[in-house]
């Protein structure tokens, strides 16, 4: 077996998840480059390797039980264990905002199926593999805007009611504690990263900050130390409320 870090990133070709794999690049990981689409996977992972990344591309389409089993046994392959997975990759709903009001049961599937189902899909297949390594880390990619504390604290203002998308980021919250206390007997630890507003396509590249500012704290989360939390929820100042 390979004494090299391997790390998955799903997302990984744009915005924050390409920021991920580069930063943890950066820090010495093998870095696994999911995307479904195979253009922006494979320029992604060239414009990594051009800045000396050790980068490689995973077909990856969190939404797709097959794929996803087929980007496991890729990596099983390749390095016989994952000591890092980073769960970036998300969507907004096709209608904006997306009020309760106006999303669609349709609708709401599709973003869940990605945001939340995805997140499940790909852990699971990648579990095995983790429980290899000797410092296995998990990553969840959440928001601010799925703190059901922040949302009903008055002052804190979010914008419009939001049907999918937020929900979507409370759910990943709520499992990723369930996930916290099924592993926390094991030696994986498990997080929530809130990257903040980021320029993102996602919001139209409205965001305050830049991707790299985005990545930062999933990157913290990815490379904790033995003695570091799990189950927790943090952004670039700490801890974030429930």
């Amino acid at each position: 077996m390979s004494e090299k870090t391997y790390a998955l990133v799903t997302g990984a070709n744009k915005g924050i998840g390409y920021e991920i794999a580069a930063g943890l690049g950066a820090l010495g990981h093998v870095v696994g480059v999911g995307a479904r689409n195979e253009q922006r996977r494979d320029d992604a992972v060239a414009k990594l390797r051009a800045a000396g990344v050790d980068a490689f591309g995973v077909p990856l389409d969190v939404t797709d039980d097959a794929s996803v089993a087929a980007a496991a046994e890729l990596l099983r392959e390749r390095a016989g264990r994952l000591d890092v997975l980073v769960n970036n990759a998300g969507i907004i709903a096709d209608v904006w905002p997306d009020s309760p009001s106006v999303i669609t049961p349709a609708i709401l599937r599709s973003v869940l199926d990605t945001n939340v189902l995805g997140v499940v899909r790909v852990t699971n297949a990648m579990l095995p593999l983790l429980r290899r390594s000797a410092h296995p880390r998990i990553v969840n990619q959440s928001s601010h805007l799925g703190s059901l504390t922040l949302q009903t604290t008055p002052g804190v203002e979010f914008g419009p009611g939001s049907g999918a998308y937020t929900p979507s980021k409370t759910f990943v919250n709520a499992i990723t504690v369930q996930y916290a206390k099924e592993l926390r007997d094991t030696t994986i630890k498990i997080n929530i990263s809130c990257p903040g507003y980021v320029a993102t396509d996602l919001n139209g590249f409205q965001g305050t900050s830049t991707p790299a500012d985005g990545a930062a704290i999933a990157i913290r989360l990815a490379t904790l130390p033995d003695d570091g939390p799990t189950g927790g929820m943090f952004d670039a100042d700490g801890v974030v409320p429930w």
